[in-house]
């Protein structure tokens, strides 16, 4: 009988378990308790912010296309014949910051641009064109061409997400790695952040509290990388015993068996 009731309870013990951690499948539980006027502000620091080894593409634009020509580097290429407009797969089309953080840009020189967001990128260029050069202001547009980020851990499929509209956010991301396996940890999402003098951040996010899409690391920056850790359950699920001490067990279960046999023997 005695059995019986140790088996029940294990029996229940698990299925407790079970529900006290499904709690913590779901994401942004309380999502509807955010008010509108916090939600709207969360989306204004979503612009990258440009750092050594970044791709970009600038184009500078005005009413006068031959005044604004010596000024973007696919034309300026293009007569010294190293490269086509339609070649948008060539790097010289672009323009690399370089260790430094600068560009080398047409007419300009060296242009310190690490640490500036896209944004605060295309209104220096903008000032440093006009009026010096220019008699009106000019347009200028600058885009990201390497985003990317890279997802591992307890994801279906960790590798490196791309984003070439040069924005992503953490559930973008997690999205495109098809989503976190049940085994997931979702209350502890770990985000590694290169910042643009090189030195390191570690965040982490929780995904069942909806208060992490206003945090400043939901919107990811390039080169970041998410890590997904296992659950308990999964941690369980892994768990072998050693080689050593699995010959150690068995040598002591086989010293064991000789005592006994010597003793009853020897009765």
């Amino acid at each position: 009988m005695k059995h019986y009731i140790y088996i029940l309870v294990a029996i229940v013990s698990i299925v407790l378990t079970a529900c006290g951690t499904s709690k913590d499948v779901p994401y942004m539980t309380n999502a509807d308790q955010i008010p509108q006027e916090v939600l709207a502000k969360a989306w204004h620091n979503a612009d990258p912010i440009l750092m050594p080894g970044d791709l970009l593409y600038i184009n500078v634009s005005g009413t006068n296309p031959e005044a604004v020509k010596p000024f973007n580097k696919t034309e300026y290429i293009t007569t010294t014949g190293s490269s086509t407009l339609n070649n948008q797969e060539n790097s010289m089309f672009y323009y690399l910051v370089d260790n430094n953080g600068n560009i080398d840009f047409p007419l300009l020189g060296k242009l310190h641009v690490s640490g500036m967001t896209k944004n605060a990128t295309e209104n220096y260029i903008a000032s440093q064109i006009y009026p010096r050069y220019l008699t009106e202001k000019p347009g200028v547009e600058v885009r990201l061409q390497n985003f990317s980020v890279y997802v591992t851990g307890e994801v279906k499929s960790p590798g490196e997400i791309k984003a070439p509209n040069g924005r992503l956010n953490l559930l973008e991301a997690l999205a495109k790695a098809g989503d976190l396996t049940i085994q997931g940890r979702r209350d502890n999402v770990l985000i590694l952040h290169t910042n643009a003098d090189g030195s390191r951040t570690i965040k982490r996010a929780n995904l069942n509290d909806a208060q992490f899409i206003l945090q400043p690391e939901f919107n990811l920056q390039q080169n970041d990388i998410i890590y997904v850790e296992p659950n308990s359950s999964r941690a369980r699920s892994s768990w072998s015993i050693p080689p050593a001490l699995t010959l150690t067990m068995s040598s002591i279960g086989t010293l064991i068996s000789i005592v006994t046999l010597v003793v009853t023997l020897t009765k």
